[in-house]
């Protein structure tokens, strides 16, 4: 087959979105694919026979105008979707998928009369553009990891004032993303988690989204045996996320023994952000460590080595690399029982501690267990090595892909000789 892989954010620091397409568009080559790669800045890192093909855009949101001015030609925003994202953005919305969809569909006629593309994969952007793309009969398939309804009801648990539920409504592009998806010829997830909150919040009949595991590459994320523990626990996330939970994980260190260190690894911590007020209203100035910068692979790799215990206390995530790169490092995982974790890390408690959301005294008993016992501690880790290795494999996730791509071109080709 002849793939079109859509991502809008495409680097692989961007987010889970940009970890998955360059696996799969990897997986997806090895097997014998011609897949090419339509992405947006950040730009995806791949290999050289993967063509990349980009779509750009002015990004103006999130930045002072002033600001934007010193590094960018201001005449790159006299085009009429540069005027939109920069006049949309001042009022808080996020408009890069709404305009990716756009700017690809302006392209797509020469893109499919030169590539002839079977199949176009969309990494949820759910853009008004693929309905047209639609239109031009080619099938297209779009993976929803979760639905950001959840993210916006994480913000407003945080901060219920009309003022914020107003900023955040603005922010997520629900409304679009509702009318596509069920218009697109087939949606699939990444755990069953995440099909039954799409079935609940866009309409979709959970029978008719397909349920595709994440993968997680056990050659790179392994334990890393010559580093020495630095800390207790270590969560690696976005702690501005509310739905992560650091949260309630910060509330739970308060309930340990204050030898209990926690180390939190998340480059973009802000000076007054969530973090250091909540450290500051619990009083645990000393017993958190960070690792403020943005760190390459390797480098987050001795970083979960770093730790005994990774500590996922999320109140939501449609898979959780977090949970699954950690368990690839040798380390047991205690999480929340929520959204896939449970389908990430198990629930024998062979590979970590499942506890309840929101709940810091069940999770900080949960992690004394687990650091109580050294022994059963290095056990764990070994097991959650185990699993990760044989039920998330990027390669078992192409291929599972595949088959959902082959079954969507045959009932396009029905349809298209019945019509």
């Amino acid at each position: 087959m002849r793939i079109a892989l859509l991502t809008y954010r495409g680097n692989m620091y961007c987010g889970g979105q940009g970890i998955y397409a360059a696996y799969l568009a990897r997986e997806f080559h090895r097997a014998g694919h011609e897949v090419h790669v339509i992405a947006g800045p950040p730009l995806p890192d791949l290999p050289p026979e993967i063509p990349l093909h980009v779509i750009p855009n002015a990004n103006v949101f999130g930045q002072e105008l002033r600001e934007w001015a010193r590094t960018h030609d201001a005449r790159r925003l006299l085009g009429p979707l540069d005027l939109w994202e920069l006049g949309v953005s001042r009022i808080g919305v996020f408009p890069e998928m709404q305009t990716f969809g756009l700017r690809l569909l302006l392209r797509w006629k020469r893109l499919q009369e030169r590539h002839r593309f079977d199949v176009v994969f969309d990494n949820q952007c759910l853009s008004w553009g693929l309905l047209g793309i639609r239109a031009s009969r080619v099938p297209v398939v779009s993976a929803i990891h979760h639905p950001l309804h959840i993210d916006r009801e994480a913000d407003f648990a945080i901060d219920p004032r009309l003022v914020k539920r107003i900023k955040r409504t603005l922010y997520f592009p629900l409304f679009m993303q509702q009318v596509v998806a069920p218009r697109l010829d087939r949606i699939v997830t990444v755990s069953e988690a995440s099909r039954k909150e799409i079935e609940r919040y866009f309409g979709i009949p959970a029978k008719q989204v397909d349920v595709v595991y994440n993968g997680t590459d056990a050659e790179i994320f392994h334990p890393v045996p010559d580093v020495p523990k630095q800390t207790d626990l270590i969560f690696v996330g976005r702690t501005e996320d509310r739905k992560k939970g650091i949260g309630t994980l910060l509330e739970a260190l308060r309930f340990l023994p204050p030898a209990v260190k926690l180390k939190i690894v998340d480059g973009r911590i802000p000076e007054d952000g969530l973090v250091p007020r909540l450290i500051r209203k619990h009083r645990l100035e000393g017993r958190v460590v960070f690792q403020p910068r943005f760190l390459e692979l390797p480098e987050l790799v001795r970083e979960y080595s770093t730790g005994r215990v990774a500590v996922v206390p999320s109140f939501f995530e449609g898979f959780g690399f977090p949970a699954s790169e950690a368990m690839a490092c040798g380390l047991p995982v205690v999480a929340n029982a929520a959204g896939a974790l449970p389908e990430v890390v198990g629930s024998d408690g062979e590979c970590g501690r499942l506890v309840p959301p929101r709940d810091p005294r069940a999770l900080a008993a949960a992690l004394a267990d687990v650091l109580a016992d050294p022994e059963r501690l290095a056990a764990m880790g070994r097991a959650a090595r185990r699993r990760i290795r044989h039920a998330f494999r990027w390669d078992q996730a192409a291929a599972g892909l595949l088959e959902v791509f082959e079954e969507t071109r045959r009932a396009a080709h029905r349809r298209s000789r019945a019509a």
